[in-house]
């Protein structure tokens, strides 16, 4: 098992396929005209299959695929049916736009629960976001996935002044709908002209909403990010990922494989170990994935701390979100 220096058991493996997106959100993609990575520094399938093995052989039990959008890469089928049949819960995240083309491919898969991310219910202010016209085939892809039953959770990046005022639209969304919405704080990565007082918090998340609502807590997983949620009589639920106002770092079971192949030990951390290039060497990489948890830092990659009001956005070196992988 990868068990870290504080004693966390690292179990979550998260894999992007590509730093391509046909989306193109401010919040993690720097630029329009973005380079993206060339294929062949990218993680063929095979190499992708090899890894998860080997992940999964270190005590992995759950892989979830992200991107970019990993549901644009050519061969993204291929890879969801090589993934599915290793002994994992198997998952993504995707913009939702391309869901309806794969929902048979996730079923036969055995994917039975998605995210998908959509930051506002106005279309207006989904194409500010995303630059680009899909809010309706992203809600509509929605729409499907719980018509087929799939336990669909929804990312909305809370950004004070831009979409903090349809907190409440989404509860009532999860009234007559089996809908998960997720709010998450906004994080800083390279590129994305973070500032602290674009964070809403937690605390003020939960406040907007007991403007409207009473709200009872959900039991939580040991690992869980999110703080979970019900308005009693809700068919659907919500929760709060507090990275910045409380973060939970001293459960974290997470790893993360960016599409070139470097491996992440924290969604901040700077160093990254590099086992694309050791595989393709036939180098032996699993004494490589243990000394990349075996360095993990307490808390937000050792590059900042929870007193988030006072960070310097551009004293933190990371890659860009898309270049990670959410």
């Amino acid at each position: 098992m990868l068990i870290d220096k504080y004693n966390r058991v690292h179990n979550y493996l998260r894999i992007s396929l590509t730093d391509n997106c046909n989306l193109r959100c401010f919040y993690c993609m720097p630029e329009e005209d973005y380079e993206f990575t060339r294929q062949s520094h990218l993680m063929q399938a095979d190499e992708i299959e090899s890894l998860a093995k080997t992940f999964v052989q270190l005590g992995v039990n759950k892989i979830r695929l992200t991107g970019g959008e990993p549901l644009v890469r050519k061969d993204a089928a291929d890879i969801i049916r090589r993934l599915g049949k290793l002994p994992v819960k198997l998952t993504l995240t995707t913009n939702g736009t391309r869901l309806h083309e794969f929902v048979d491919v996730l079923e036969d898969a055995g994917v039975r629960s998605l995210n998908v991310s959509l930051d506002t219910l106005q279309a207006e202010t989904f194409q500010h976001l995303t630059r680009r016209d899909q809010f309706q085939k992203v809600y509509d892809n929605i729409q499907l996935l719980i018509s087929r039953n799939f336990h669909v959770k929804v990312n909305v990046v809370v950004m004070k002044g831009l979409n903090d005022g349809e907190i409440n639209d989404f509860i009532a969304w999860t009234k007559n709908t089996p809908v998960h919405v997720r709010f998450i704080e906004f994080m800083p990565f390279s590129g994305n002209r973070w500032t602290s007082n674009q964070v809403f918090t937690w605390q003020q998340i939960l406040q907007v909403v007991e403007q409207q609502n009473s709200f009872l807590p959900l039991k939580n997983e040991a690992h869980d990010t999110a703080k979970g949620y019900i308005v009693p009589g809700h068919a659907g639920t919500f929760s709060v990922i507090s990275t910045m106002s409380a973060p939970f770092c001293s459960s974290c079971n997470r790893m993360r494989l960016t599409a070139d192949g470097k491996m992440k030990n924290c969604l901040f951390a700077e160093k990254e170990m590099d086992l694309l290039t050791a595989l393709r060497n036939g180098q032996d990489v699993t004494q490589l994935i243990s000394q990349n948890i075996s360095d993990k830092a307490k808390e937000l990659g050792g590059q900042f701390t929870a007193n988030f009001e006072h960070i310097n956005a551009d004293a933190i070196h990371n890659r860009s979100m898309i270049g990670i992988g959410g």
